[in-house]
């Protein structure tokens, strides 16, 4: 069986009760709101990839302010040949206020829109979960870094 591991990092950016989302569209089409973050490249420091690709995203210039904590997930998959696989994103998760640029949509990228959404619209969304887990972490500052959204033993 094929592991395969994606090490991400996103940024939570509220100001005036909105917050900082990106348009993720998934292969088959489907779009759906996440936190603007994305795969880390090999021998990039986290904090360079959330400020990176705040911008890619975005248009906007990030400063990450402060380490909320971090989400995983784990999926299996079959690989093209049939073959299953196991696949774990992890998911590092920054506070980030904006610090410059403009508001711009992405192209060529894997969103196709940005936007600030105020922050009761949010469960309306179509969305990721990493949204909800992003703002749980940001309202609830877990000391673990880890969402009671992804662990059933908090409560």
């Amino acid at each position: 069986m094929k592991k395969e591991l994606r090490v991400s990092a996103y940024a939570v950016c509220v100001r005036d009760e909105q917050v900082l989302l990106a348009r993720w569209v998934a292969g088959d089409g489907t779009r759906r709101w996440t936190l603007p973050g994305g795969g880390m490249d090999h021998g990039e420091e986290p904090v360079d990839t959330v400020v990176r690709e705040v911008e890619e995203e975005t248009g906007y210039r990030a400063e990450p302010t402060a380490l909320l904590g971090v989400d995983t997930i784990r999926r299996g998959w079959l690989r093209r040949l049939g073959a299953p696989g196991d696949f774990q994103g992890l998911g590092i998760v920054y506070e980030a206020r904006i610090t410059g640029g403009e508001l711009r949509h992405e192209t060529g990228g894997s969103t196709d829109l940005a936007a600030w959404h105020p922050l009761d619209a949010v469960p309306a969304l179509p969305r990721v979960a990493l949204v909800d887990v992003g703002l749980d972490l940001w309202r609830e500052r877990p000391p673990v870094g880890r969402s009671r959204l992804t662990d059933p033993s908090i409560t």
